[in-house]
């Protein structure tokens, strides 16, 4: 069995006692390893552990998908808590720092803090290129072909680089997924690569079918015609459940729900998704 709980989300669920915000974290946990994918923006997601009673410790690894600090920002409260792991996972490139720009003002996204804070916090730093199989079954991707054109990314996403600022491709964005009975589990964090980019190379490289995703798919600027075609490439690679939220989109999900019926399936804050 394989649970997956949202520690963040943007959007609240039932259970009132839980702050919501901008930001995702979801604690993996399928009987015999525990992964935190994503650390929000702050100490919200461990307020909410806590509240939900779920623990912190004794995690296997620790991923953060990429160094936006709605993703990232969290995992230095994390590491000020005195939390440890043996493992942190990152994408190649993710330490250069992220901006949004609009003319000559930019606007830092970046996770706030650097390599060698994670080091001295003690967390041993593993940096991702291509596949790797971080614990049975569980596995990271990164590096995504961009066949599919219509997945553009914003032109207000750039990057520092000592030759200068240029246009941030998100070659650092990794992936999880997870082998299970029904096929894969994949885990995204924001999907800025492309959702069907991402999902075509992981289906590639797994000669596997996706059962189920979740995470942010970064519809939320897409119009209906790159949503429409998203949703039929996650159903025809097999996916059975798609669970979109964060930066979906609201929109993108109220058409889930109504051209997929119960194979959408939202996330929000405090939600588990159990895979039997």
């Amino acid at each position: 069995m394989l649970k997956i709980t949202a520690l963040m989300e943007n959007t609240p669920s039932e259970n009132k006692a839980l702050i919501n915000e901008h930001g995702l974290s979801l604690l993996l946990d399928n009987g015999s390893s525990r992964i935190l994918f994503d650390c929000g923006s702050g100490s919200h997601f461990m307020y909410n552990a806590h509240k939900l009673g779920i623990s912190l410790d004794d995690l296997d690894a620790v991923v953060i998908s990429h160094s936006h600090y709605d993703h990232a920002a969290g995992f230095r409260d994390f590491a000020e808590a005195g939390y440890k792991a043996p493992a942190l996972y990152v994408g190649k490139g993710f330490f250069e720092r992220k901006y949004a720009r609009e003319g000559v003002r930019f606007t830092d996204l970046s996770a706030g803090w650097d390599e060698e804070f994670a080091l001295s916090s003690g967390f041993p730093i593993h940096t991702v290129e291509g596949k790797i199989e971080i614990l049975p079954g569980v596995f990271l991707h990164q590096g995504f072909p961009r066949n599919h054109k219509e997945e553009t990314i914003p032109e207000r996403f750039v990057k520092e680089t000592p030759a200068g600022f240029i246009s941030d491709d998100f070659s650092d964005e990794i992936a999880l997924s997870i082998r299970t009975g029904k096929g894969l589990v994949v885990i995204v964090g924001c999907s800025h690569p492309g959702i069907m980019n991402m999902v075509d190379e992981i289906r590639r490289s797994s000669d596997e079918d996706i059962y189920a995703l979740f995470g942010g798919t970064h519809l939320v600027e897409a119009d209906d015609k790159r949503i429409e075609s998203s949703l039929s490439g996650l159903t025809g690679a097999g996916a059975k459940v798609i669970g979109m939220c964060h930066c979906s989109g609201l929109h993108a999900e109220e058409m889930a729900k109504n051209e997929l019926g119960s194979i959408a399936s939202g996330l929000s804050v405090g939600d588990t998704a159990i895979i039997e």
